[in-house]
């Protein structure tokens, strides 16, 4: 039958008649054949509010758009010098996790005893008052038995209101175990900034005004960790500058590179000392920064020592004695051989970059350092920019501007108080993680076991090393699945017979949990603050509850952490209470805190006094006091001058170190504290330099888990530019436009693969694998993709949860993933001298078809 148009109207507006009976006569107000109308541009009437997006650890400052108490749009701070009033596709996300059904609503506790995955928790709904009775009881067990340092707190992502929980309640109950997450991030990058110019902690790029950008394993455009600044200028850099992206995978920002150099995965070190030999040989290094031979000729000769009288060194230490050491035979053509980039593209790019200097920066990212051995290869990267001079150089690498906050009293006449004899001795017990020990020195900021060794600390509650941990805290943290070789802290977690995990959603950590504690969203329903830094400015910025929280929930850091501390005066342990209250004064009024909202807003004011009390302010923006800095939402330093660090780095010598005396120095004092040698250190920790070439950035080969006969590919771990910390794989739009990371494709995991390894192996799209490592297999989708490294195979980290709701899970109540998690596959090692997991060419896997 053939349907006229007439009838086809008729048709329509029958059947509208009967679906409007059920809306209470309410008529459309447009139809398919209604003229569009232009909408209007503007959101609606709200009411923007100042916030901060922790979506990865650029945390930017962000605006919330509220509308009859609901969060509608998120914005970059208009104010901000930093993002310049962006937020990358991550800050967008938020909204939808604020608002997820499979949130955690209110407390619950554990009825089976039983704990395993896919073993149902059986939890059951209680209140607040009887969650925390249950902990504090559980806490005093410990202290009763007069061993507190069985008490465990674990840290996930945080803002700076991290002091309350995370120092405070362990140190005045007596426990030295507050693990963070940090080495699971990047502190082996940190490694090289520190141990050449005495700075411990992720660098500023001044992409405004640069001419030579050389990433190492690193991707700004799409993560960590300034992200809506690179999307901002990046076009303006390919205009004036060059780029070139090491990385075995053609990233977003190789997308837009001039030089794309698919490294083979581990072999980094190789090619920073290349272009070191290149740049040395060539005599492009910085006169100005560096020196010069004093007669003015060049005497840096491939094979040929020399002499370090002839060098009259300026800002540097050790030029000639690195050179001696290590550069002289790392010729472009023995790194050819060993990281797959043509000797010719070595000498073009390190020669482009010198000649750029110093306007140029290598840009150490954690691709190239989280590595087995990685140290080295952050350290020889970093060393580059030394080279070329473009250290706190315009268009080069920077430090930060001070970003005075306060932290709360930890230390002194003020903390001493409330130490009581338990916790002094409880205190000075060894760390769960191995920090410290021969095998981990974990040199943050120069000091043996000063940094973390997260991913060991299943192995320490496994084998109950140095003791067995008897309650467990974990807050914003999900181990079980961001850690590599995340089977063993399933186990580890199964072992704890107390653990109390405080979240968002009910993930993987959650399912072991004995008492679940619902936290507050950090953007949208908390008090905090961070800290951080991009294009020059650094910077404090707000999180603030901008809408009433949805749920029954508390903020974890203060208010769950004063709610404690008055269970516990309740059970004869006052300590902790009469800390908070009589520390965290609000610095307006002298008022002290009588519940836990007052004291999550007293914190926050007491850390951030010196940005918004014009008494205490030095620096960068003035406010007339609170109500002023509340409302601005951020505080900015003054724009960081170039060259303000030369001449007086932090180190040993004061000057930028090749040769390093401040490694030297903190290996001899962590070989002495463990009754050993500096080189009993290096082979205990895994490394292969011996004598002084420890003490210089060098070539270490690297050590990836797996015979390459049976396990021929390289297995390459990246973050998707829509992963929110693997947090919002619960959402629908993150499955959709997974697509927008190169070579993925949406409502897929897919494992990116060569086509020509495709063909060997008789592979084609959409065919569905196993990826077997030498621990464990996952079960994933083939994607042909020309943009990785045959001989590697590539997949985006955030899917293979088996947990955190139904959407981020194929069968949530089933434990059935949806996806593999790389964490599964990865083999646990470490990169030992900084404590960072190992998530970068460390395993080998073999592709078969399921």
């Amino acid at each position: 039958m053939k349907l006229s148009r007439r009838k086809f109207l008729q048709a329509s507006a029958a059947t509208g008649g009967v679906v409007l009976a059920g809306c209470a006569g309410r008529k459309p107000e447009t139809s398919a054949m209604t003229e569009a109308q232009a909408k209007p541009k503007s959101p609606g009437q709200g009411e923007w509010k100042p916030s901060t997006c922790q979506g990865c650890t650029t945390w930017c400052p962000v605006e919330v758009l509220v509308q009859d108490g609901r969060v509608v749009k998120v914005r970059g701070n208009q104010r901000s010098k930093s993002n310049h009033g962006y937020v990358c596709p991550r800050g967008h996300l938020s909204i939808g996790q604020m608002y997820d059904p499979d949130r955690i609503k209110v407390p619950m506790k554990r009825t089976n005893p039983k704990k395993g995955r896919g073993v149902d928790p059986k939890f059951v709904p209680i209140s607040w008052d009887e969650a925390l009775e249950t902990v504090a009881e559980k806490m005093m067990e410990l202290r009763r038995a007069g061993e507190p340092e069985k008490f465990m707190l674990m840290r996930g992502r945080y803002t700076y209101c991290r002091d309350v929980l995370y120092d405070a309640v362990p140190k005045i109950f007596g426990s030295p175990n507050n693990i963070s997450h940090s080495a699971l991030c990047a502190e082996a990058e940190k490694f090289g900034a520190y141990y050449t110019e005495g700075y411990w902690d992720y660098r500023d790029y001044d992409l405004e005004n640069t001419k030579y950008v050389l990433l190492f394993g690193g991707d700004p455009l799409a993560s960590n960790r300034q992200v809506p600044n690179a999307i901002h200028q990046w076009g303006k850099v390919m205009d004036q500058a060059t780029i070139a992206v090491v990385d075995p995978r053609f990233s977003a920002s190789a997308s837009k590179a001039h030089e794309w150099l698919p490294v083979i995965p581990g072999q980094d070190g190789a090619l920073a000392v290349a272009m070191a030999h290149v740049i040395l040989t060539q005599g492009l290094w910085s006169r100005e920064f560096v020196g010069d031979f004093q007669d003015g000729q060049n005497r840096f000769k491939a094979g040929q020592s020399v002499d370090e009288g002839l060098f009259d060194e300026k800002l540097t230490n050790g030029v000639v004695k690195w050179w001696n050491l290590e550069l002289k035979d790392r010729t472009p053509e023995w790194a050819a051989g060993l990281c797959g980039i043509p000797a010719e593209q070595i000498v073009r790019v390190a020669s482009g970059l010198a000649k750029a200097a110093p306007n140029c920066m290598v840009w150490m990212a954690p691709g190239a350092a989280m590595q087995p051995r990685g140290a080295y290869a952050a350290f020889a990267a970093h060393a580059l920019n030394g080279l070329v001079g473009s250290v706190d150089s315009e268009g080069g690498t920077l430090q930060k501007m001070k970003a005075p906050y306060e932290h709360i009293p930890l230390y002194g006449d003020k903390f001493k108080p409330y130490i009581d004899e338990i916790a002094a001795k409880g205190g000075k017990h060894k760390k769960i993680d191995q920090r410290g020990t021969l095998e981990f020195p974990a040199l943050a900021s120069g000091k043996s076991g000063g940094g973390v060794v997260t991913n060991r600390a299943a192995d320490g509650i496994l084998n109950a090393d140095p003791y067995d941990i008897k309650v467990a805290v974990g807050y914003w943290n999900n181990f079980t699945f961001s850690c590599t070789g995340a089977e063993r802290w399933e186990k580890a977690m199964e072992k704890i017979p107390f653990f109390v995990h405080i979240t968002t959603n009910p993930a993987e950590m959650t399912q072991y949990a004995d008492i679940v504690l619902p936290a507050a969203f950090h953007k949208f329903e908390r008090w905090g603050f961070v800290p951080s830094k991009f294009n020059r400015y650094s910077y404090i910025s707000l999180q603030q509850p901008v809408v009433k929280p949805l749920w029954d929930v508390r903020i974890d850091e203060t208010e769950i952490s004063w709610l404690l501390a008055e269970k516990l005066k309740e059970k004869g342990f006052p300590n902790l209470y009469d800390y908070f209250h009589n520390e965290m004064v609000d610095l307006e009024t002298g008022q002290k805190p009588t519940n836990s909202q007052e004291f999550a807003l007293f914190t926050v004011k007491y850390m951030t006094q010196n940005m918004w009390d014009p008494a205490k302010n030095k620096d960068g923006d003035k406010f007339s006091g609170w109500s002023e800095f509340l409302a601005a939402g951020l505080w900015q330093s003054s724009q960081y001058p170039f060259k303000m660090n030369w001449g007086k780095w932090k180190t040993e010598t004061k000057k930028f170190e090749f040769y390093s005396e401040t490694l030297k120095k903190a290996l001899t004092e962590h070989a002495e504290k463990n009754k050993a040698t500096v080189d009993g250190v290096m082979e205990a920790a895994q490394y292969v330099a011996r004598g002084e070439q420890a003490f210089i950035p060098h070539y270490e080969p690297p050590k990836i888990h797996g015979d390459e006969k049976e396990f021929p590919f390289v297995f390459i771990d990246n973050k998707n530019r829509l992963n929110r910390e693997a947090r919002s794989a619960n959402l629908p739009n993150f499955h959709e436009f997974t697509k927008v990371g190169p070579g993925d494709v949406s409502h897929q995991d897919a494992l990116k693969i060569n086509p020509a390894d495709a063909r060997i192996l008789g592979l084609k799209d959409g065919d569905t694998v196993k990826v077997i490592s030498p621990v464990a297999e996952m079960t994933v989708t083939v994607a042909l993709w020309e943009g990785v490294r045959p001989g590697t195979v590539n997949k985006s980290y955030g899917q293979g949860h088996w947990a955190y709701g139904k959407v981020a899970a194929a069968d949530y109540h089933a434990a059935k993933p949806r996806g593999g998690n790389n964490n599964e596959i990865l083999v646990a090692d470490y990169d030992r001298l900084s404590g960072s997991t190992a998530r970068h060419a460390v395993t080998r896997v073999k592709i078969v078809k399921a």
